[in-house]
């Protein structure tokens, strides 16, 4: 099996605790609403789909139609840790138009002008400090094609609030949204939800997104099993 893959930035919610962020992207946004936001703006019925940062492949499925949507004509997962990788290829296997590619976000494994939407969910693109990832997709997306970056808002909802707390040292929205802006990108609001089951699983999954004292803070004030959460869905036509 190869090794991390050059570039990567790492992710210690989803690397170090796979089964708690399964349960964590089961209860994102169950009203899809990133993915209604992302088809006004462009759509991907079958056109090449790349999922930047595919994790263990949990979307790939609903890129290619599974789940209802929109069905891209190919989609490939790309992801530079090979554990999560090697899940991703499980969990795809009998999907067809779908493969998964072991590599980073700053060397995409694809040829130029390959690909017509991409997507990176909180995965590498987090503003300053990703250009050369800006650079990849400006090499892989076809003149026509769309690339989408989702990231969390930490000026608006509960989750923002804990989020603006925990990466106090990390966070300058205004400073983010002038980068953006500056590398041509728009950004379009979008308020979605936390769900869960259970309890257990609500604090489970806060714990491996944040530091102890946040963590525990945030669930001493917060009941029931949902949480109000924004996102910046960034994007941008090639």
């Amino acid at each position: 099996m190869r090794g991390l893959s050059a570039g990567a930035v790492p992710s210690p919610n989803i690397w170090h605790h796979t089964a708690t962020y399964e349960v964590e992207n089961r209860a994102v946004d169950p009203d899809r609403a990133i993915e209604s936001a992302m088809t006004r703006i462009a759509e991907w019925t079958g056109r090449a789909f790349l999922d930047v940062g595919c994790g263990t492949g949990f979307h790939l499925g609903r890129w290619a139609g599974l789940e209802g949507g929109p069905a891209a004509g190919s989609v490939v997962g790309v992801e530079p840790h090979p554990g999560l990788a090697a899940i991703a290829r499980r969990r795809t296997k009998e999907v067809a138009g779908v493969r998964v590619l072991q590599g980073s976000a700053t060397d995409l494994p694809l040829p130029p002008a390959s690909v017509d939407v991409v997507q990176a969910r909180w995965a590498y693109f987090f503003g300053p400090g990703c250009e050369p990832g800006l650079r990849e997709l400006d090499r892989v997306v076809r003149r026509g094609g769309t690339a989408f970056v989702v990231d969390n808002d930490p000026t608006r909802s509960t989750f923002g609030g804990w989020f603006r707390r925990g990466y106090a040292d990390r966070v300058d929205p205004v400073a983010t949204e002038r980068f953006w802006s500056r590398h041509g990108w728009t950004r379009e609001p979008v308020d979605m939800r936390w769900s869960f089951t259970s309890r257990a699983d609500l604090e489970a999954v806060v714990r491996i997104e944040f530091d102890a004292a946040t963590a525990e803070a945030a669930l001493a004030v917060h009941d029931g099993l949902e949480v109000d959460y924004a996102v910046n869905l960034w994007w941008r036509h090639f």
